[in-house]
């Protein structure tokens, strides 16, 4: 996925323009310069293609406060990673000496820049003062006002325009991409370097040694896999590194754009609730996702122990029970060739597509074995189940009234669906939608 950064001085109203593009109030914002400290992101969206966006403190290029110099940095980190930068002046103030050394600092990184000129609230001709932003030596400005929206369908024109979209994804369709997520230290990189049997990633006991998303082409078994290896997510709390920060950001961003997840547990720590929160965003993003539990090496067992592991595991995952298990070690590379297995079955099920007439007929029986609920003496009615679509697969089912299709029964039929089709490994989406009864 390709990253734009919003940057510029304080008080340009990037923050504004932040909330505008991405249609809700995620920046908080003031008049007062300094506000924004942080990289916030989020996803966006136009002309049908979808990119990461990020809003940068403003940045004060001589300024000696410690804030304001912190607030630089990471600004610049958002610079270095950007595919796209969005440069905001204010078209009130005119073109000051730190927008110019703003824009010096820009065009030293060699990114595409758009030169977005904002609080430009007047609605026809362009203000005369437009021109002197001419003088920053950054193209044509883009007359924009964050607050009612003017402009801002030109701006995301040259946004999407100056975006490589060709390199986006250089894998064709036979690669599987595969993302390894999961808390730092937990062997993501050793087993991403066993696999290509070479050392493609630094191995450090140290956490957070991994800093981007790194892809490493690798074939196994007659198939073409690009192994992500993305860094370690921590809890928010303990995420104080500018540089890690963003390391997160292209963790799930890496997630995005995989195929299949293998999400790793460290055996030696056992189940976290960050680990439920690094998997939990693959189900969102309906991932395919295998669990691959680490370091069995490193484990005393007896003949039960694997059996009693997976069954806790079990109970913390119940979230994401239709995900496998494995018990594997990235150092002696124990079920490397198992977690192939799952890989290639988990993202076979995640693009399955089920025929209508076998939906319905599996309704019929459904309906039939367990009677749908009653409220009020009406009777929830199913008529019609499909699946439009895949990755992850969905199903759409037509009742008479979304409100009688309490949430227990919609259970019961992804369960019915799961125990006839499989689905192994796929979260699943499911969508009630309501159609008059016919007579």
């Amino acid at each position: 996925m390709k990253l734009a950064a919003i940057v510029g001085r304080p008080n340009v109203g990037k923050s504004t323009l932040f909330n505008k593009i991405v249609g809700k109030r995620m920046s908080i914002v003031d008049d007062t310069p300094g506000v924004t400290r942080d990289r916030i992101y989020s996803k966006a969206e136009w002309g049908s293609r979808e990119f990461m966006l990020v809003d940068t403190g403003g940045i004060e290029p001589e300024s000696k406060d410690v804030i304001l110099s912190q607030m630089r940095e990471q600004a610049q980190l958002a610079i270095d990673s950007a595919d796209v930068i969005i440069f905001v002046a204010d078209i009130r103030t005119g073109v000051t000496a730190s927008d110019i050394s703003v824009a010096q600092m820009l065009q030293k990184s060699g990114k595409p820049i758009v030169l977005c000129v904002n609080k430009c609230d007047a609605v026809g001709d362009l203000p005369p003062e437009i021109y002197e932003f001419y003088n920053l030596g950054l193209g044509d400005p883009i007359a924009v006002s964050s607050v009612h929206g003017h402009g801002t369908g030109d701006l995301l024109d040259a946004v999407v325009d100056n975006m490589d979209w060709d390199s986006d994804d250089d894998y064709d369709d036979d690669y599987i991409k595969v993302a390894i997520i999961g808390k730092p230290n937990a062997g993501k990189s050793s087993l991403v370097n066993k696999i290509a049997g070479e050392n493609r990633m630094i191995v450090s006991d140290k956490a957070g040694t991994t800093r981007d998303a790194v892809d490493t082409v690798v074939q196994q078994g007659g198939n073409k896999y690009v192994l992500i290896d993305t860094a370690g997510i921590r809890r928010k709390s303990r995420v104080s590194d500018d540089v890690e920060k963003y390391s997160v950001l292209r963790a799930f961003m890496a997630v995005d754009r995989a195929d299949v997840c293998v999400m790793m547990i460290d055996a030696t720590e056992g189940f976290t609730e960050q680990d439920s929160k690094i998997a939990g965003y693959a189900h969102e993003q309906g991932k395919a996702t295998v669990i691959a539990i680490n370091k069995w090496d490193l484990i005393e067992k007896d003949g039960k122990t694997m059996q009693e592991f997976t069954k806790k595991l079990e109970v913390d995952f119940s979230f994401m029970s239709y995900a496998p298990f494995v018990f594997i070690s990235a150092k002696t590379g124990q079920r490397l060739d198992k977690l192939f297995e799952l890989i290639n079955y988990t993202v076979e099920q995640n693009a399955r597509r089920i025929t209508t007439g076998k939906l319905n007929e599996l309704l019929s029986y459904a309906v039939a074995r367990v009677q749908p609920p009653t409220d009020k003496g009406k009777r929830l009615k199913l008529f019609y189940l499909t699946q439009p679509s895949v990755k992850p697969p969905t199903f759409v089912c037509f009742c008479n009234k979304k409100d009688l299709f309490h949430f227990s029964y919609q259970r019961y039929i992804e369960n019915q669906i799961r125990e006839t089709f499989g689905l192994d490994g796929t979260p699943i989406r499911f969508i009630v939608r309501e159609r008059e009864e016919k007579n």
